[in-house]
């Protein structure tokens, strides 16, 4: 397996230092490049096609969040991890709605930004066990009755419950990138919610995924 291409964005040099110190030893990842600015993480984003950025949510000339948005723009196959030390729900859901599919804590073990890595890259969802747990008290609102789904919809709701990216989804059901987005848009209307990760549980509490 060819090793997992990381590209990591923060406005403190010693940050990226330590990242490198730490990734270092890990086989299966190299580290192709540090950004301090959002300006120059989508350069060098472009210059060397990553496979997952490392994205720190203060940036001195933009946030992360806004970053994130560029770089899947450009990139569609790119995995954006927020890497941070805000563990507020609503930079959480922020970014999950910006379309990252990770969400680490600075003071996260090693072993667990390794683990992030790697999921990511398998087209899954990563998330600190704190922030996880913040997705689980959030309240619940009261669950409509289930929306009727075209089988497109259907297919394209169990390809987002398995964790593949929307450009895995066009691959594998032999459509485009953009109807894939379409469908997206479709089911988060329909099911009248905002985020993914409410998509998938009101999906699931219907039984449908």
């Amino acid at each position: 397996m060819s090793p997992i291409r990381v590209l990591l964005v923060d406005d403190h040099r010693i940050v990226l230092e330590g990242l490198r110190v730490l990734l270092a030893p890990l086989p299966h990842v190299t580290v192709v490049g540090s950004a301090t600015t959002a300006a120059e993480a989508r350069e060098l984003a472009r210059r060397h096609h990553p496979h997952v950025v490392l994205l720190d949510l203060n940036l001195p000339d933009g946030s992360g969040i806004d970053v994130c948005q560029q770089l899947l723009a450009e990139q569609p196959a790119l995995r954006v991890v927020a890497l941070t030390t805000l563990n507020k729900r609503s930079y959480l859901t922020r970014m999950i709605q910006a379309g990252a599919a990770g969400y680490v804590l600075k003071n996260a073990l090693p072993e667990e930004l390794a683990e992030a890595l790697v999921k990511v890259c398998a087209g899954k969802t990563f998330f600190s066990e704190e922030m996880q747990q913040l997705l689980l008290q959030a309240e619940t609102p009261a669950i409509p009755a289930a929306p009727s789904l075209t089988r497109r919809e259907k297919e394209v709701l169990g390809c987002i419950a398995e964790g593949l990216t929307s450009q895995q989804m066009a691959d594998k059901l032999f459509v485009s990138y953009l109807t894939i987005e379409t469908h997206r848009r479709n089911l988060l209307t329909k099911f009248k919610v905002h985020n993914t990760v409410m998509l998938i549980k009101q999906a699931t509490q219907h039984g449908l995924v």
